[in-house]
């Protein structure tokens, strides 16, 4: 079975609160791109994981792969022999890993269905997991795993993105948070959430990686009809009108920074 792991933005992302927990409490607005990692699964005596790819030398082939630890949690039969190309970069605000994990979850679906509690083993992965899942556009409270849709009007929407080829962590980023709650999101459709809503972790990002300003005020400058951080960052992402302005954007960036990483694509 072959399956692609999309590639995870977050559209919008407030944080409320620090949670007694230690989390945060999130509202935040999930979107997908056709372009991500590729995986592909045959029937083997156990489960056994093999990663190519540009990105491969960022993760191992251990029992630490969220891969392993997804196909242990679900507990399918057979054995699988998977292999990860790893097109996207490792610790970038993608869900690249919570991607990958996600499509397990859908191989094992169509293998022979998945449990009834597969959310609860979703979430028990990570939180960017749930929503990886089905990959489509929807809303994340709490943690990020609990799942409401929205009304989607950005299916085919040109998204490009851009990372600056620099690993950020998600705990220091969040821990950089200013505490300050500045406000749910915005009421409306996808578009109108991704025009009016914002990313609370990018000045923190920002203090880690100066670079993630650079990007940004790249993006800001190519047309784009939104720019914003994703996730804890780095890597960034813009919304286009048309497939012209996004080739012409990339084009330009790739000119000024070719040692950036950049992947273009359209939005599930």
């Amino acid at each position: 079975m072959h399956e692609a792991a999309y590639a995870k933005i977050n559209l919008a992302l407030h944080v409320r609160r620090r949670r007694d927990d230690g989390y945060h409490e999130l509202e935040t607005v999930f979107a997908f791109v056709d372009q991500g990692d590729l995986l592909t699964a045959s029937p083997s005596a156990r489960d056994v994981l093999h990663v190519k790819g540009e990105f491969a030398a960022g993760l191992g082939n251990g029992d630490d792969n969220i891969v392993l630890q997804a196909l242990a949690a679900l507990g399918h039969v057979p054995g699988w022999s998977v292999s990860l190309d790893k097109r996207l970069p490792v610790a970038a605000g993608l869900g690249g890993g919570s991607a990958d994990a996600g499509a397990i979850f859908r191989m094992v679906r169509r293998w022979g269905g998945l449990p009834d509690n597969w959310r609860e083993i979703a979430a028990r992965l990570g939180a960017d997991v749930p929503a990886c899942v089905d990959s489509v556009t929807c809303i994340g409270l709490g943690t990020g795993t609990e799942l409401l849709p929205i009304a989607n009007d950005l299916a085919g929407k040109p998204v490009l993105l851009v990372n600056p080829r620099i690993p950020l962590s998600t705990g220091p980023v969040f821990r950089g948070w200013s505490g300050i709650d500045q406000g749910p999101l915005p009421e409306g459709s996808a578009w109108e959430m991704a025009l009016y809503g914002r990313n609370d972790l990018e000045l923190s990002a920002m203090e880690l990686v100066s670079e993630v300003a650079d990007v940004l005020e790249l993006l800001r400058a190519s047309n784009a009809a939104v720019s914003r951080m994703s996730g804890s960052g780095a890597t960034c992402f813009a919304l286009y009108h048309d497939d012209e302005a996004l080739a012409a954007a990339q084009a330009e960036i790739q000119r000024k920074r070719p040692d950036w990483w950049t992947m273009a694509g359209k939005l599930r």
